[in-house]
């Protein structure tokens, strides 16, 4: 699917909605940050949160399960130095937002570290026109009685696809998120953020062993995104390689080249090298990347990137939860390391500007530099011609279960899909296999970036104390060294 086949009408509201919907005011939020700064903080925000989330579960045949709820409340912080004082109240009137505001201004009663920076102002409303996740209507305009009918049309499409298939779960999932945000410097931000996701879990049988499949998508978007060309390409997907699933087996293992195949294979990425660029682990000294700022970590011509501007992806964001406008950052530029992922906090540490990383999962949270699309560009090599190269490796595009150590940098991901690569070619499918290694030795060792970008849109959810939505990419490369975890 592709964003231009989708109907796009501009959802932001104006200030008087969220206003009235949080029962708030500029001059109530005034006092409030006044409150918060009443012990001597530096700086102090507003995270005010409006959510309504639903689901659908299809099992044997039926939608034998759902649930709604909401979630509302405010989020108060209060900053001193390197210090972060944090209240939150799931009411929005006067008096327990200033008992939340008093409770996050103590923490400034503390001795600061250092002599405060100035946090870096973002002055201006938020701009309609320039809505990231444009949706048709809203989820909580459809009757979910509707969404019925598309639970079995997915659950038959993907058992027409093949006869092997045994059982089938499907999940419809959706989210929309009212957001209002104020600070210390005067700065107001709002806007609306929807959510869909649908996504099924398979089972098939041969007569003699069992396979599994799940497939997702996940865009912010409205209903609209529920279409026959969404049901299609998911059953399309669960299936994909099925008989080369049932043949698969166990390689030798040892270190060799490793392709990794586009699309997926960016959850590597992500949690290898993408999390150790997060601002908050390097300013404390925590990540294998802290002191490696302006240097050359991998060839050139390899640029990586977090990206928020991505129009209805899962990861972008109009603002972030601190209200500073999302951007495209380059992390990596010509395999150069350029820049960190930072919230407030971490830019003024590091005295350069936000790079719109500040998330949280909810208006409980304080918010920490996150992820939100992370990929590396395409390169110049032809596909084919990479794995040609190799002449006894593993070719995977699907990984699950990883574990990384940001400090050491040393990661391992298992393989859900792959094939050996042989002369050139690949040949004999393989399964139960792990992929080991070290995020910088193996950013080293990427030798040839393939031109065939992609971005994948499954469901992905990044945990860090607290989960935020995220998406991830890449093209097909080549890694020199890795171990893979067989016989």
């Amino acid at each position: 699917m592709t964003m231009r086949n989708w109907k796009k009408n501009n959802m932001i509201y104006n200030e008087n909605y969220y206003t009235r919907l949080f029962s708030t005011g500029v001059p109530e939020m005034e006092k409030i940050i006044d409150e918060a700064l009443a012990n001597g903080g530096d700086y102090a925000d507003l995270y005010f949160e409006n959510t309504q989330v639903g689901n659908l579960q299809l099992r044997d045949g039926s939608v034998t399960a759902g649930s709604f709820q909401m979630d509302y409340g405010v989020g108060i912080r209060t900053m001193k130095g390197e210090k972060t004082g944090y209240a939150f109240s799931q009411d929005t009137s006067m008096s327990p937002m200033l008992e939340a505001a008093k409770a996050a201004s103590a923490i400034a009663l503390s001795p600061i570290e250092i002599e405060p920076k100035r946090t870096r102002p973002f002055p201006g409303k938020p701009n309609p026109a320039a809505d990231r996740y444009p949706f048709a209507s809203g989820w909580n305009s459809e009757g979910t009685a509707s969404f019925v009918p598309f639970m079995h049309k997915l659950e038959a499409a993907i058992r027409a696809k093949d006869s092997r298939v045994l059982k089938v779960i499907g999940m419809l999932a959706w989210q929309m998120s009212d957001i209002m945000m104020f600070n210390s410097a005067g700065e107001l931000k709002y806007d609306t953020r929807p959510m869909g996701t649908l996504a099924a879990s398979i089972i098939f049988s041969d007569g003699q062993t069992i396979q599994n499949s799940h497939v997702s998508r996940s865009f912010r978007m409205g209903p609209e995104f529920m279409t026959d060309d969404l049901i299609n390409e998911l059953a399309t997907m669960a299936v994909r390689n099925l008989d080369d699933k049932f043949k698969a087996r166990r390689p030798k293992g040892g270190k060799m080249p490793v392709v990794m195949g586009a699309g997926a294979s960016g959850i590597l990425l992500h949690e290898a090298m993408g999390h150790a660029f997060e601002a908050d682990f390097n300013r404390k000294n925590q990540s294998i990347f802290s002191d490696k700022m302006g240097k050359r970590i991998c060839a050139e011509g390899i640029n990586i990137v977090d990206d928020g501007t991505i129009v209805g992806n899962r990861g972008s964001l109009n603002y972030d939860d601190e209200g500073v406008p999302a951007q495209k950052t380059y992390m990596v530029t010509d395999g150069i390391l350029t820049s960190y992922l930072h919230d407030r906090i971490s830019a003024k540490f590091y005295d350069v500007a936000p790079t719109g990383n500040g998330r949280r999962e909810s208006f409980r949270y304080n918010p920490i530099p996150r992820m939100r699309a992370t990929y590396m560009e395409a390169g110049n090599a032809d596909p084919e011609s990479i794995i040609a190269s190799v002449k006894n490796g593993i070719y995977v595009d699907e990984f699950s279960n990883g574990q990384v150590k940001i400090g050491e940098g040393d990661f391992t991901f298992y393989v859900k899909s792959g094939y050996l690569i042989e002369n050139g070619h690949l040949t004999q499918p393989v399964k139960d296999i792990n992929i080991v290694g070290n995020g910088p030795q193996a950013l080293a060792d990427m030798v040839a970036v393939g031109n065939d970008l992609k971005i994948d849109d499954s469901a992905w959810t990044c945990g860090k104390g607290q989960s935020a939505p995220v998406s991830c990419g890449i093209p097909t490369v080549l890694v020199n060294n890795l171990i893979v975890g067989g016989e």
